[in-house]
């Protein structure tokens, strides 16, 4: 099962939206202040190489808007990435897709272990914030137009976890998964992970995908042992002031 670079990006897009999009030459800019990288990163539309007037003012565009000149790089871009990093470009937090059929993952998890429920419970949006995901990318979760959900995850009679999941092409993309301290190594990303595949079974999806850094070796441990296998990758090239 491989998913298409493009129509990854596309359900990324879709299920984790910036606030405003505007095309700029053969970028496409994105602006959602205090939203993160994923929804205020450029993005090269297709896999060509921009010239450095184009690069300019996709540059300048984002800088008259506030915010660091960042570029989001997927495979195929080689050649964008070593322009970009001879500018100056820090390169920062390499992602991988992880994906899976919905048909090789667990079925339900063990009722009320783990729930879809939206709008979020309040416990939700504490769980979320104890784990640095505050209002600016509750936002983002707001703005999603398709099927979308919020996964309580339980543990014992106590709500031990949260993760968002919205659906766009087929594809259910689970996003923002925070487990409290407490409630780690107990089984419990699992049995939210069950919930999610459940819920997008239920709205006709066919796989659930995830993006996670590469440096999140738990996380990438989790997905794996779940069947999620790899289908791409990207990195950010951000200007020389970002602080990251």
């Amino acid at each position: 099962m491989i998913l298409p670079a493009g129509r990854l990006d596309a359900v990324l897009a879709a299920t984790w939206p910036a606030a405003q999009t505007c095309a700029c030459g053969p970028f496409t800019l994105r602006r959602s202040p205090g939203g993160g990288s994923r929804v205020s990163a450029a993005t090269l539309d297709a896999d060509t190489v921009p010239d450095a007037a184009q690069i300019d003012a996709a540059v300048a565009a984002m800088t008259g808007w506030g915010q660091v000149p960042r570029f989001r790089i997927r495979d195929g871009q080689a050649r964008f990435d070593t322009l970009l990093a001879a500018r100056g470009f820090t390169r920062h937090d390499p992602t991988l897709f992880q994906a899976a059929s919905l048909t090789a993952l667990p079925g339900p998890p063990p009722r009320l272990s783990a729930f879809a429920i939206w709008p979020p419970l309040a416990i939700a949006d504490e769980i979320w914030r104890g784990g640095g995901i505050g209002p600016d990318r509750r936002a983002v979760m707001d703005r999603v137009t398709g099927p979308k959900t919020a996964i309580l995850g339980r543990v014992g009679d106590k709500p031990g976890g949260t993760a968002f999941v919205a659906a766009h092409d087929g594809v259910a993309m689970m996003h923002a998964l925070e487990i409290r301290p407490q409630a780690r190594r107990k089984g419990l990303a699992r049995q939210m992970v069950a919930a999610a595949a459940a819920w997008a079974r239920d709205r006709g999806c066919t796989d659930l995908a995830v993006a996670v850094t590469q440096a999140n070796a738990p996380a990438r441990a989790l997905y794996a042992g779940l069947g999620l296998v790899e289908q791409g990758r990207y990195h950010y090239r951000a200007g020389v002031a970002d602080a990251g």
